[in-house]
């Protein structure tokens, strides 16, 4: 009985272990020249965290089931996907990628296929005011790994996180 137990538990463990990669975070503005690049790291445990903190721990996004955290600058912007339906949508997508599931349909989402790489363009319909106006997201369909994450704002900014 012990022994099942023990089972079980190394079993949970495992599920739930962090996956932590490296990523480069890249920050792009019209109105600046130069494009920001920092380095950190991103850290995904089942069914529904992660956590991608870069520059030192001063910048992070966080998605902690359907609250979404997000620090620059020292300022911070939070939203539930409960309220949002851009980042409803985003919600719904990575926990798929996460815990290995099929990707979602919907109105708001289109997914385009190339060799192994699914890529995931979540646009919003009767678009609202919002930080971001939309995401794209590369997946590796036979890793079901993140490759890429856009987040495309306003006057052709973005915030892009290239995943290794």
């Amino acid at each position: 009985m012990k022994a099942k137990i023990l089972i079980a538990l190394f079993c949970m463990m495992a599920c739930c272990a962090n996956a932590q990669q490296a990523v480069t975070k890249v920050t792009h503005s019209k109105a600046i020249k130069t494009d920001v690049v920092t380095k950190g790291d991103v850290t995904i445990k089942k069914p529904d965290y992660i956590c991608i903190t870069t520059d030192g721990g001063s910048d992070q996004l966080l998605m902690d089931g359907t609250k979404f955290t997000m620090t620059q600058k020292g300022k911070k912007h939070v939203t539930d996907s409960k309220k949002n339906p851009l980042f409803d949508d985003f919600h719904s997508v990575l926990k798929a990628v996460i815990n290995h599931q099929p990707i979602p349909t919907g109105n708001d989402i289109k997914v385009t296929t190339a060799g192994n790489d699914q890529t995931v363009t979540i646009t919003p319909i009767g678009k609202k005011r919002q930080m971001f106006t939309s995401f794209v997201l590369v997946v590796d369909s036979k890793s079901s790994s993140i490759k890429r994450l856009r987040m495309n704002g306003r006057n052709d900014s973005y915030t892009e996180y290239l995943f290794k």
